[in-house]
């Protein structure tokens, strides 16, 4: 019997991929509404528990793609691929309303460039005290405090290490988590209730599950204009990073 049922979760690995994805995210909102009582979204602690499941399933495995390792859950590496990640990335941005989203104007321009820069600089600071000197580093590092897909894709351009590379998506997973729980709470500070301010964000955190995932805690509606900024800061730290950041950087490293 159970060789059986393990036959049947090799064969529909992406299915049981879902369906565990699923039983993950609704656990994580039980927990989020009874022990939290809403004030840490169930995002954050989905990807908090993702993360240790990951280890846990590269401790087992011994190999390198977490539970993606382990047979009955190879659906996971096809579910949380490049592929199924920007299909959502694309479907969240057609629920943006234009005539709200040309309210941005200069003020989202400034967002992203803003929301680029900075990081970047703090991420090289930081690498930089920690003792990190080649460009190649410090460059990595920095793009992972802009997003944890931009330093990942700057270290392969680059020809960084794996432990950089690594290092740079904890990075960006780190600040991911912190702007998820940290939305909801300074949502009514900054002003975070209307699409024009949720563009603004989005271009100034940048990285798309955390402003989706605060936002979605702070108020839904402003989820696809959050996310709609935020989306363009990724392609603009992909292009910036591994080229003009990186020459800046190696002229004073």
């Amino acid at each position: 019997m159970i060789g059986i049922v393990g036959k049947i979760a090799e064969e529909q690995a992406l299915i049981l991929s879902f369906a565990l994805v699923g039983a993950l995210m609704w656990l994580s909102a039980l927990v989020s509404r009874r022990l939290t009582r809403g004030r840490i979204h169930a995002s954050a602690i989905a990807i908090v528990a993702a993360l240790a499941l990951a280890w846990w399933g590269g401790v087992v495995s011994g190999g390198k793609k977490g539970l993606a390792d382990i047979p009955a859950f190879a659906g996971l590496a096809l579910m949380g691929g490049a592929m199924l990640r920007d299909f959502a990335i694309v479907a969240t941005a057609f629920e943006v309303d234009v005539v709200e989203a040309r309210k941005a104007g200069l003020l989202g321009v400034v967002a992203l460039a803003l929301g680029t820069v900075v990081p970047f600089v703090m991420g090289v600071i930081i690498a930089w005290s920690f003792g990190y000197r080649d460009a190649v580093s410090l460059t990595t590092l920095g793009a992972g405090a802009v997003t944890y897909i931009v330093g990942p894709v700057t270290g392969a351009a680059l020809g960084a290490s794996s432990p950089v590379i690594a290092l740079s998506i904890a990075i960006g997973v780190l600040k991911a988590v912190l702007v998820m729980v940290a939305t909801p709470m300074v949502a009514r500070f900054i002003g975070l209730d209307n699409p024009r301010s949720a563009m603004a964000f989005g271009g100034l955190m940048g990285t798309v599950s955390g402003v989706a995932g605060g936002l979605a805690a702070t108020d839904e509606r402003l989820v696809p204009y959050g996310a709609l900024t935020a989306t363009f800061h990724t392609g603009i730290g992909c292009l910036f990073c591994p080229s003009l950041f990186f020459l800046i950087v190696s002229a004073f490293a």
